[in-house]
């Protein structure tokens, strides 16, 4: 047949199907299919796969094929990357379906970085994090070996542990290396604190002092506590240092002089933690937190303090205030808390240990996600032979801030023992 008498007569066939009934169209379909051979029969195929299995997620406006997305959960998401490199490219630049998982996660986000492929990348470190935390494989542990005697008084800031000794020296270390930076002799140290180019050392001899790394001369000395001084705090700015004392006092010194401005009375125990100095010091008492009437139970010598509420430990469980009201907002009771000690508090983690493990909970659920052995560190009243060390990813792991100090502790052969994150798999 012509070609020109062929498109005629299949437009008079088409006229005439178009005016069936359904059921005359099927009949007459497979009447047609019944007379095809295999070519015929091989062409019917592959065009009716192309009608049938339409790629939907291809064919919808990249808004709308997002919309779908946000309904499926990330191990869905991950298998359906597998389907073609169209599936994958869509389902990686679907921003907010990403990041919404890695919030579930308790990671932080960052809205200004719009980079489609991003968060993808993010989601999956973010998972073999979270594993290795609830494996228990998160951490790794090093030690710092160098002093003679026992080490009573650790500080640590910005990758750098300090460590103060009763062999009368103080060390400043780098936690990356494991190197000793500076060495000096001091007086024995039951607390430390230092900047880049001074030490503060509060002493057993009662006696706070100030020393230059450089040449590990004491430039300054603070005489007034009647006790041993377990807790200093400064600021150059103000020109002012806090010491906390085993005489039951707090001390207000001009840093500069040494001379004391001011004694601060009420505490009936050791006052073993001074939380760092941020603006001028109101020299009267607040508020006097307590978890019973009866002030029966005792709260434990550690707190956490960001100027907006208060955290401490106790035998009942970590209780939170508001500072602006002093409200009590809640208590949080793990399984067997008697034990556990609060080392940090943020918005998603908190980091807890006892006398067998380091803990980490989400706060979201009040659960421990996971733990770490600690060996037989020593341990004395006050609780500041060990320390937290990097803090920020209390607030949520951002996969740049789950890195360096974790944990640090003096052991009983006078050596510093360190909990550090492990670098990503």
């Amino acid at each position: 047949m012509e070609k020109k008498d062929f498109e005629a007569w299949l437009d008079n066939i088409s006229i005439t199907f178009l005016s069936l009934t359904d059921l005359q169209k099927n009949e007459t379909l497979d009447h047609l299919i019944s007379l095809s051979g295999a070519v015929q029969l091989r062409h019917l195929s592959n065009n009716l796969e192309i009608l049938l299995k339409r790629d939907f997620l291809k064919l919808l406006p990249l808004e709308l094929s997002f919309y779908l997305l946000k309904w499926l959960d990330p191990q869905t998401l991950l298998t359906c990357c597998l389907v073609s490199k169209q599936w994958n490219k869509v389902i990686s630049a679907c921003t907010e379906v990403w990041q919404t998982a890695c919030k579930n996660l308790g990671w932080q986000i960052d809205d200004s970085v719009q980079d489609p492929l991003h968060w993808k990348k993010v989601y999956l470190k973010a998972i073999l994090r979270m594993k290795q935390l609830k494996d228990h494989e998160a951490f790794e542990t090093s030690s710092l070996i160098g002093h003679s005697a026992r080490v009573y008084a650790l500080y640590y800031k910005d990758g750098l542990l300090c460590t103060g000794s009763d062999d009368l020296s103080a060390k400043l270390w780098d936690v990356s290396t494991g190197q000793c930076i500076y060495g000096i002799q001091t007086h024995t140290c039951a607390a430390v604190k230092f900047d880049e180019q001074k030490l503060v050392t509060g002493s057993f001899d009662n006696t706070v002092a100030c020393w230059e790394w450089s040449s590990g001369a004491k430039t300054q000395h603070f005489r007034g506590h009647t006790g041993a001084v377990f807790s200093v705090d400064y600021n150059d700015e103000l020109d002012i240092l806090v010491s906390g004392s085993a005489d039951f006092t707090v001390k207000v010194w001009a840093l500069s002089t040494g001379t004391c401005l001011n004694t601060l009375t009420g505490h009936t125990e050791w006052v073993t933690k001074i939380w760092p100095i941020g603006r001028e010091i109101n020299c009267k008492c607040l508020k006097t937190l307590s978890v019973s009437e009866d002030r029966s139970i005792c709260l434990q010598p550690r707190l956490h303090f960001d100027g907006k509420y208060i955290v401490c430990s106790s035998a009942l469980g970590l209780y939170q205030w508001d500072f602006a009201s002093y409200d009590i907002l809640r208590v949080i009771k793990p399984p067997d808390f008697s034990n556990v000690s609060l080392l940090g508090f943020g918005e998603i983690f908190a980091l807890l240990f006892d006398n067998r493990y380091l803990y980490i909970m989400d706060l979201r659920t009040e659960k421990l996600i996971s733990r770490w052995p600690l060996p037989e560190y020593r341990k004395s009243k006050r609780g500041s032979s060990f320390l937290a060390g990097e803090m920020s990813w209390l607030n949520g792991l951002n996969g740049q801030n789950d890195m360096g100090l974790v944990f640090a502790t003096s052991m009983p052969d006078h050596s510093i023992h360190l909990v550090l994150w492990k670098e990503h798999g």
